[in-house]
């Protein structure tokens, strides 16, 4: 069985229809959370979610979208979500929202024989937990009754085992953010994890975000981070 196991597409279509593109021989699809903020095409991104997604958890840009939550003060990120948070809430239809809104905030699936426990951030803390240490990963995953850890949110793809259970963090789809410009993902194939980057048009992603009126300094941060796929710092 090959499954596709995505992360923080961010409202990106440019890039999760490229993947879509290329990535079509698959069995089942597992997403960890956030298809919105930042980007600008957040209702192409949901709608593809649904239709071809087999489990979705939240993230907690989908928990702030879908919650009508604002944007605290501040550059790096915090400056690009103010930025297009309030065109998500313009643009999704009430459908999507309610959908963001229901998702769980964790899951547990089987498919292929493999049990799955689907988790945006961490298991102890589902939506904020920012975790990139591979050794206290491993620590917090002994004993763990999975054979599988799926989540997202550092945006760095990462793979490890830790007694019978693997943790894979399939990077992001949309916003990369370990230095490769490139889309993320995960296949997991008959038990076995590949990871994989994948080129796309950011210049295309860049004009989309310019011509749905994101400019100044949260335009600069877009662009930094999709060209150059590096962390923008927050003040």
């Amino acid at each position: 069985m090959r499954i596709l196991v995505l992360a923080d597409i961010h409202s990106n279509w440019t890039a999760l229809s490229a993947l879509a593109a290329a990535e079509q021989n698959y069995d089942a699809c597992l997403c960890v959370g956030d298809l919105v903020d930042y980007g600008t095409q957040p209702q192409q991104c949901i709608d593809w979610a649904r239709e071809h997604c087999d489990a979705v958890v939240r993230g907690n840009h989908d928990h702030a979208v879908a919650q009508h939550v604002s944007t605290r003060n501040g550059g790096g990120f915090r400056l690009l979500a103010a930025a297009t948070r309030p065109l998500h809430w313009e643009t999704l239809d009430a459908s999507s929202i309610t959908w963001l809104a229901q998702l769980p905030v964790t899951q547990y699936v089987k498919l292929g024989g493999y049990s799955f426990h689907m988790v945006h951030a961490t298991p102890r803390d589902p939506m904020d937990e920012y975790l990139t240490n591979e050794a206290e990963w491993t620590s917090r995953l002994e004993g763990f009754d999975a054979d599988f850890i799926l989540v997202g949110h550092t945006h760095i793809p990462m793979h490890l085992h830790a007694g019978d259970t693997q943790l894979v963090n399939p990077g992001s789809v949309g916003q990369a953010r370990d230095g490769i410009a490139k889309i993320s993902y995960a296949i997991i194939e008959d038990g076995q994890v590949t990871l994989h980057r994948l080129d796309y048009d950011t210049e295309a992603e860049l004009q989309q975000v310019r011509s749905a009126g994101v400019e100044g300094e949260a335009y600069e941060i877009a662009r930094k981070v999709l060209t150059d796929g590096l962390l923008v710092k927050e003040d």
